[in-house]
């Protein structure tokens, strides 16, 4: 299909940038909803408006009518509800972006996960206040998001698909994950690996991901309701790092220490975001054969990703680099 009326809410950020361009290249036309905060890519029309406030949305999308929408910042119940039931509105066949993350706050723990994994029972949620009850209530979030979809699917026949991401990587990114491997690779200092970088992990190119969307404003709607996302090869975090450090000419040294010993000296999933407990391992079979879904090899994306992070180094480090002499004191000691 050609000429469709596009809406990304959320603006032209990391994702939302890919997405957009993927579909001006195949004749569409794109509206970004978004605050405001940044500019859209040459092409898209910006459209204003607060999507946590429904007198906002409603003013912004009165009258409006799109074939295709892709929601990149839904992140509970009521984001999806505002926006699929705002009135005089029509948004068309709908995606709603959604995270691995929904199956690492259940009780699922076969690895890689399939999509029905979802709707295993919640973990009890962790104290207030932590790093993980942080990305608890995130994934949490994206949950209720998913089952508003999945309710309006059967009570409205609302034409809804949900796309489950792992890590995302590709030029633009912002999250700073690859950059803080990066910082420390440039600094000369060793790099910690919590239990040996042993973790399995299996990332996503960001352009696979648009890919994978315009293919859904372009085909035929699938039967599905929830499709995971992720790149063919699964490789521990060490290779991963080593990968990452070929790729920008630079030699890494490690030092290995189990996670225990890391949380004792004061460290956490800062000194190694690729390495912590909150990094979901997806199946894509569902994605490959329903949708015809087929990932980029890491080796054929990630050298271009690193050269992007270097050729745009960002004026602020990861949050976790703000620990880098502890690691190095650690790693000293360690090896002394």
């Amino acid at each position: 299909m050609s000429g469709l009326r596009t809406l990304l809410v959320g603006g032209a950020g990391f994702l939302g940038a890919h997405v957009a361009r993927a579909l001006l290249a195949r004749g569409h036309t794109v509206t970004a909803l978004s605050r405001g905060r940044r500019p859209v890519p040459e092409g898209v029309e910006p459209l204003l408006a607060d999507r946590a406030d429904a007198a906002s949305l409603a003013a912004a999308l009165e009258g409006r009518r799109f074939d295709f929408t892709v929601d990149l910042v839904a992140y509970d119940a009521a984001d999806v509800e505002r926006l699929l039931l705002a009135p005089h509105a029509a948004l068309g066949r709908y995606v709603l972006v959604s995270t691995g993350q929904v199956y690492l706050v259940t009780e699922a723990r076969a690895t890689p996960f399939r999509e029905e994994d979802s709707a295993a029972p919640l973990l009890p949620e962790p104290a207030s206040g932590t790093f993980d009850h942080g990305q608890w209530t995130y994934g949490v979030g994206k949950r209720r998001a998913e089952a508003v979809v999945l309710a309006l699917r059967r009570s409205h026949g609302v034409r809804g698909v949900i796309l489950r991401l792992p890590i995302l990587q590709g030029e633009g990114d912002g999250s700073l994950r690859l950059w803080a491997y990066l910082e420390r690779l440039l600094d000369g200092g060793p790099l910690l690996l919590p239990d040996g970088g042993a973790r399995p992990v299996r990332h996503l190119w960001a352009a696979d991901a648009a890919e994978a969307i315009v293919r859904l404003a372009d085909g035929p709607w699938p039967r599905g309701a929830a499709y995971n996302l992720a790149q063919p090869e699964v490789l521990p975090v060490r290779e991963l790092i080593e990968r990452i450090a070929r790729a920008a000419g630079i030699r890494a040294r490690f030092v290995e220490a189990p996670w225990s010993e890391l949380l004792a000296a004061g460290l956490d999933a800062g000194c190694s975001p690729y390495a912590g407990a909150w990094s979901s391992l997806l199946d894509p079979a569902r994605a490959a054969t329903e949708l015809g879904f087929v990932g980029t090899r890491l080796d054929d994306y990630l050298p271009r990703v690193v050269r992007w992070h270097l050729d745009h180094r960002p004026a602020r480090s990861h949050p976790g680099y703000g620990k880098r002499a502890l690691e190095r004191a650690f790693a000293a000691a360690r090896a002394g």
